[in-house]
């Protein structure tokens, strides 16, 4: 409405630009409203159905004759919500298709098991964090990264920061871990959750959030894995004893529940405190953020639309309109950026 006034010395003029944007925003409100009776106060189907028929029809009903006057004032809101469309769609457009091209050269959990066997690829005291938008398998950073520099942290962590449409999301529930094979070579994959009411955390507090839930994540791993094996264990045995042991089934389901404690505790400690220990060290050895620079370009058989959108009108709105939330706190001194070209 101040751009109206501005824009139109006439006051006939800057009432008919005044009548179409307060009318659409009645319209939205009644949609947004709308959805709210449906997923958060759960009415019922009949009042759901009255509410966007009664008001949104009046609403259409007076939008309808405000647009009678559209030469004389109110082109100008829609002028401005077609731009603001329109770079809202650019920007969508080639997110979705740089997110396409990381699902397509996407690496499989086996690299990992291929950068075991190199000879040349040398292991960095510390803690690396690699940020991807992809939940499932390796970006193609990583091997873009090895490649040029054969190297690779002790303990690397792939994160997948996402934000989800609920209020909030506990702590203890926010960071989901799994290993990616072969577990000795201390590659994770981590998928941190919010909720819009979470509160992003700054980067020391970050850190310390992520390796304590990873050292919870590697002992309860471990409980889960020995428990396993000492149930298959005792199966094998009664299995391989066959009738000679059914007179004294009592007495080995009494002594089950020490001999599977046992199990657990005995030998598998050393190496379970070795590991966490392990990922202690790396935390005191420093923590680096890996941050991929990917610049976005449109392939070469590309039509001249296309590379209008790509070249110039997405890489013009990355730099100037948006930052990596997470990264824009972490001191220079523990963020690497990695650059990478996408070709879409």
């Amino acid at each position: 409405m101040c751009s109206c006034d501005s824009y139109f010395p006439n006051y006939r003029q800057d009432w008919q630009c005044i009548c179409i944007a307060v009318v659409f925003v009645m319209f939205i409100t009644t949609l947004l409203v709308t959805l709210v009776m449906a997923m958060i106060w759960k009415t019922s189907l009949l009042w759901i159905a009255l509410f966007p028929i009664i008001f949104g029809g009046a609403e259409l009903l007076y939008l309808s004759s405000a647009f009678y006057k559209f030469v004389e004032g109110g082109y100008l809101p829609l002028g401005f919500a077609a731009i603001l469309m329109l770079i809202m769609g650019t920007w969508h457009y080639v997110h979705v298709h740089r997110y396409k091209y990381e699902l397509k050269n996407k690496v499989s959990n086996n690299y990992v098991a291929d950068l075991a066997t190199r000879r040349n690829l040398a292991r960095l005291p510390g803690i690396g964090v690699l940020y991807s938008e992809l939940v499932q398998g390796i970006p193609p950073i990583l091997p873009h990264l090895v490649e040029k520099v054969p190297s690779i942290h002790s303990v690397l962590v792939i994160t997948s920061i996402k934000y989800l449409p609920i209020s909030n999301i506990e702590t203890n529930e926010r960071f989901l871990f799994r290993y990616v094979e072969p577990r000795e070579y201390r590659v994770f994959r981590c998928v941190v959750r919010y909720g819009y009411n979470n509160k992003v955390e700054d980067p020391r507090e970050f850190e310390n959030l992520l390796i304590g839930n990873l050292k919870q994540f590697i002992h309860q791993e471990s409980l889960y894995s020995e428990s396993s094996h000492s149930l298959e264990g005792e199966d094998n045995a009664f299995e391989e004893s066959g009738d000679t042991m059914e007179p004294s089934v009592e007495v080995q389901d009494a002594r089950l529940p020490k001999r599977f404690l046992d199990g657990i505790t005995a030998s598998p400690v050393n190496g379970l405190m070795d590991e966490i220990e392990f990922i202690q060290r790396g935390m005191d050895d420093g923590v680096v953020h890996l941050l991929g620079e990917t610049n976005v370009v449109a392939e070469q058989n590309a039509g001249l639309v296309k590379k209008i959108i790509v070249d110039y009108a997405y890489n013009f709105m990355r730099k100037n309109f948006r930052q990596p939330e997470k990264i824009t706190c972490v001191p220079h001194n523990r963020l690497l950026r990695v650059g990478m070209t996408y070709e879409i």
